[in-house]
């Protein structure tokens, strides 16, 4: 198969959709168990006798043959053309993963939370300004913060703050801690188990527990843990009042939002953003494909108009053609959001109708236009679009994904640029876990030996017939040396397995292991939040320029307990 149409020609016009195809309606599209599969496009009647196809006849020959030859044909021309198949896709860290089958065509827009999702930050920079912030303003109230510094590798998103405890936990998909630390220091295996062995992480207990939504819980979680250390060794002044666990995360709290709201810290990253914001010249392109292919664009962000602004130009205007602004991207955008009320209740819509800021109240978006609050439904209103028509894009697992997924049905994706980090850590990894996992089966056929010859002797002292021909043939002495013997290998191999686990996942990070596993095999507590909130989830927007915006994503197979068989 070959591309027939010219560089030049394909560069200057492109195909006519109108003339040569039929447009079907997102809502009319066939599906199949809920899923639309079929695409907009059907190609019309009086163009069909140019490929030399009766449009009254059926293609000839088995239909399996024909999507054989020509999916191996395509996929010939796709490896011409550098472009990688949606199967060798998958097998990049800049690969967008499907949790629940998607397809773009049946998107009519695409909302955009800004920062950490439009907008990376480099974490070192903005969490350890902000760490220092809150550190200057407990210093001011009397906390002794001297000697302490950021240290980004003590938490990953995804961990959990117990407020109770002053810890922090790492829980598996079911809720059950694995790891934990307290303060600064990690427990042991038989610390944890004892402390929550009859306990469940329960994100409703509010009070108590705190999920680490983002890459912005980082410099608090941070400041936090080291905080526990003071209050632990009673160097914190007795004037501050009795502190527990629970009030000295307040007081970390408060420092934080105080850096946050007296605007010190945004000012600072808005006099040089080149300190803090990681480029990304790919993604005003992967916005612009989206946009041209009819898709409606929305931002909708928590930060204010300036802020807003000032990034914005900053990240996309040096990366747009033709004299566009950011601006010109997107056909509704709206600042000062208050999500996750946006997606929940009713506020006050305000246009910014100056570039100073200035506004006026509306009670309707208009298309271009700018604003400040306002809700999802108000945005839903104005382009005429509900629920599954619209995807919305965002780091916080909480205030992006599950909110505008339970309260409105909107379709997810959630941004998560350590999916790259993780990725590469288990690439390297393999040759390790491959190693533990031989070892764990090895151990599991000889503990499978051993304890049928326990039960053979149980059973032998009960003057009942052993469960094996083999058991029975052994004697008395021959039965306790096998156990003996198969007990002392167990537990050599006990004592390698058991460090190689603790060393599982330190590549990504040495006390928290992979961010999407808790333990060799389960997925985390994280993971689980993802998979149920968000419908695909990959690394940055701008990997949406590496599929086209008509992409069918479908989601993998779910394997259960009892899918022994192989294809």
């Amino acid at each position: 198969m070959k591309c027939q149409c010219s560089s030049s020609s394909n560069s200057s016009s492109g195909v006519d959709e109108k003339s040569v195809f039929s447009l079907t309606s997102s809502s009319k599209y066939e599906d199949y168990l809920g899923e639309k599969t079929k695409g907009d496009l059907n190609v019309k009647v009086e163009h069909l006798e140019a490929f030399g196809i009766d449009s009254q006849a059926t293609i000839k020959g088995p239909m399996e043959e024909v999507a054989r030859v020509e999916a191996e044909e395509a996929e010939d021309l796709l490896r011409d053309l550098g472009i990688p198949t949606p199967f060798l896709s998958r097998q990049s860290p800049r690969d967008i993963f499907c949790s629940r089958t998607l397809h773009l065509q049946s998107i009519s827009a695409i909302g955009y939370d800004m920062d950490y999702t439009l907008i990376h930050y480099n974490v070192i920079a903005w969490e350890g300004r902000a760490y220092d912030y809150c550190m200057e303003n407990l210093k001011k109230v009397g906390f002794p913060v001297d000697g302490l510094a950021f240290d980004p590798d003590l938490v990953i998103r995804g961990l959990v703050i117990d407020k109770e405890k002053g810890n922090l936990v790492k829980a598996d998909r079911f809720a059950y801690v694995k790891r934990a630390m307290h303060g600064t220091k990690m427990l042991s295996n038989r610390a944890v188990s004892e402390m929550y062995g009859r306990e469940l992480v329960d994100l409703r207990k509010e009070s108590r527990w705190e999920f680490l939504n983002t890459l912005f819980s980082v410099s608090e979680a941070v400041a936090y843990m080291q905080m526990v250390d003071r209050l632990d060794d009673g160097t914190i002044a007795a004037q501050l009042g009795p502190l527990d666990y629970e009030g000295l995360y307040k007081a970390v709290g408060r420092a934080l939002i105080r850096a946050h709201v007296e605007g010190q810290l945004k000012s600072e990253i808005m006099s040089k953003p080149e300190l803090f914001v990681t480029p990304d010249p790919e993604l005003p392109l992967a916005l612009l494909d989206q946009k041209e292919a009819g898709k409606k664009l929305l931002l909708i962000t928590n930060s204010d108009y300036h802020y807003t602004d000032k990034m914005m130009q900053h990240s996309f205007n040096r990366f747009l053609p033709n004299d566009m602004g950011w601006r010109d991207l997107f056909d509704i955008m709206v600042v000062s959001a208050r999500k996750p009320e946006f997606f929940q209740l009713s506020h006050p819509m305000y246009e910014v109708v100056t570039r100073e800021g200035l506004m006026r109240p509306c009670f309707k978006a208009k298309t271009g236009g700018l604003y400040s609050g306002g809700s999802a439904q108000m945005v839903e209103n104005s382009l005429n679009i509900h629920g599954d028509e619209v995807l919305y894009v965002g780091d916080h697992i909480y205030t992006d994904v599950s909110q505008s997924k339970v309260h409105l049905r909107w379709r997810t994706a959630l941004i998560c640029r350590e999916l790259e980090e993780e990725f590469s850590a288990l690439i390297h990894s393999r040759g390790h876990r491959a190693s533990l996992v031989e070892l764990i089966n090895q151990k599991e056929v000889v503990g499978d030996l051993f304890n049928q010859l326990r039960l053979a002797s149980q059973r032998r002292t009960k003057g009942r017939p052993a469960q094996t021909l083999a058991a029975t043939n052994l004697d008395d002495q021959e039965l306790s040396e096998s156990m003996q013997k198969l007990l002392i290998v167990m537990q050599r191999l006990d004592q390698k397995i058991a460090p190689m686990l603790e060393a599982d996942g330190e590549l990504f990070n040495k006390r928290w292991g992979f961010l999407s596993r808790a333990g060799l095999w389960d997925k985390s507590y994280l993971m689980r939040q993802i998979e149920k909130y968000a419908d695909i989830y990959t690394s940055r927007v701008s990997n949406f320029l590496h599929y086209t915006p008509f992409m069918y994503f479908r989601s993998q197979e779910q394997t259960l307990a009892h899918d022994s068989y192989s294809y």
